[in-house]
């Protein structure tokens, strides 16, 4: 039996479907615990591409692998609904069984979006999704918010809707809305009893379905999502998610204790990206950068916005090790610094005088600190298909190496295209 957890060791974007997906061919369940629609994971399985946002990657591996929600989510049933039947489309989840929905997970609502919509304007925009994530997990906190169970008790519904409008309406208003009329909630209700009649073949006891698992000798995979740098208590606030996006975050949304874990794994680019606002000091906005983001294809599964590209920067790496406690890193997009002549890494920052080793995160420490770089020699030929470490390019390895040596985590797993395929393991960490 393992279990093991995989993060977003930068800020989201790494390529976590991909892990997860290969990930799952050795897990008998695959856990999402935090989060909402915000996420994306864009997979490619014999050419063919496919985006998910809430259901776990473990889900194109077919019957068999339990596909859980957890209850640290925020969960659009709309959505979800729709990404059940586009999956059952392609001859996915084919055994209602293989999925379970966390009772307790929270809902998003309708005025949720409608208020993520409205923050994001002028000044205040801090480049969300416009999703409903953040006011969904405000209304966890405030202890006012509708979960999946209450999708199937009309009473409770009804009075959690006309409780949730009271307390929104003139912010709504503030902000220059529409407040929703007494038929509009009339209707909400409706709705969302609907979604709860749908979803009730799914609904569950998230925390003791995973415990059970576990106490039967499965393998378990935890999935987070975005990354490190966007978690709202250690990311680079305000510009941050609003959830747990650490290793801990699997504790809490899945409903473990830490005693559980066996591994954690930290999933890197070789280089750098952040989409939406923030501070990112190693950005590139010269024709490096660009050309990151075209050969990368850096646009966002959720959003298809350009993903802003730049160094990888191993100061933010050390950060992620320390506050996820990571056992091995699995590097994403190596093929992507193919043809660069010279290739910079950020191994430390100079703030007052001072050398740091790991990223500051208040804001004005950001701004005024300098990245420190060590240059790394390039690399030719295409490595796509090269399955063995030792059969990479020179460069390439010693850049790999060189990445280890400085944040001090050993590589599990290095990334050479999109493909499932083509990915070459040094550690299994089921095995």
């Amino acid at each position: 039996m393992a279990n093991v957890v995989v993060v977003g060791a930068q800020w989201g974007d790494e390529g976590k479907g991909k892990v997860v997906d290969l990930y799952s061919e050795f897990a008998d369940v695959v856990v999402r615990y935090g989060g909402g629609a915000n996420a994306g994971h864009t997979l490619v399985v014999d050419g063919q591409k496919l985006v998910t946002h809430l259901v776990p990657s473990g889900v194109l591996r077919g019957r068999g692998k339990k596909c859980v929600l957890g209850d640290g989510m925020v969960i659009d049933p709309k959505t979800l609904l729709s990404e059940i039947a586009a999956l059952k489309d392609k001859g996915l989840l084919a055994d209602d069984r293989d999925l379970l929905v966390g009772d307790r997970a929270h809902v998003i609502l309708p005025w949720h979006r409608e208020l993520d919509a409205l923050r994001e304007r002028g000044k205040t925009a801090i480049g969300t999704t416009r999703r409903g994530i953040g006011p969904a997990y405000e209304a966890k906190m405030a202890r006012r918010g509708v979960r999946v169970a209450d999708l199937t008790r009309p009473e409770r519904l009804a009075e959690l809707v006309g409780r949730n409008l009271d307390e929104l309406a003139p912010l709504i208003m503030h902000l220059g809305g529409t407040v929703p009329s007494e038929a509009d909630a009339n209707g909400v209700v409706a709705e969302y009893l609907g979604y709860g009649e749908a979803l009730a073949r799914y609904r569950g006891d998230a925390s003791r379905a995973i415990y059970d698992e576990m106490k039967r000798g499965r393998h378990v995979l935890f999935e987070g999502a975005q990354g490190t740098l966007l978690d709202v208590d250690h990311g680079t606030y305000p510009f941050v998610t609003s959830s747990s996006t650490l290793a801990g975050g699997a504790c809490t949304g899945a409903g473990i204790g830490p005693t559980s874990i066996d591994a954690v794994i930290g999933i890197a680019k070789a280089y750098s990206t952040r989409v939406g606002g923030g501070p990112f000091p190693t950005e590139l906005t010269d024709e490096t950068g660009d050309r990151l983001r075209e050969t990368g294809a850096e646009f966002g599964a959720t959003t298809g916005r350009p993903r802003r590209c730049g160094w990888l920067d191993v100061a933010a790496l050390r950060l992620a090790a320390r506050l996820n406690g990571l056992s091995g890193l699995a590097i994403t997009k190596l093929d992507v610094l193919r043809g660069l002549k010279r290739i910079k890494v950020c191994v430390a920052y100079q703030l007052d005088g001072a050398t740091r080793d790991e990223l500051p995160l208040d804001l004005e420490d950001i701004g005024r600190a300098t990245p420190v770089y060590e240059e790394c020699d390039g690399w030719d030929g295409d490595a796509r298909e090269v399955r063995d470490f030792d059969d990479l390019p020179t460069a390439a390895k010693r850049y790999v190496r060189r990445v280890e040596d400085l944040v001090g985590i050993p590589a599990s797993l290095i990334s050479v295209g999109p493909g499932r395929a083509e990915t070459i393991v040094l550690k299994n960490p089921f095995r």
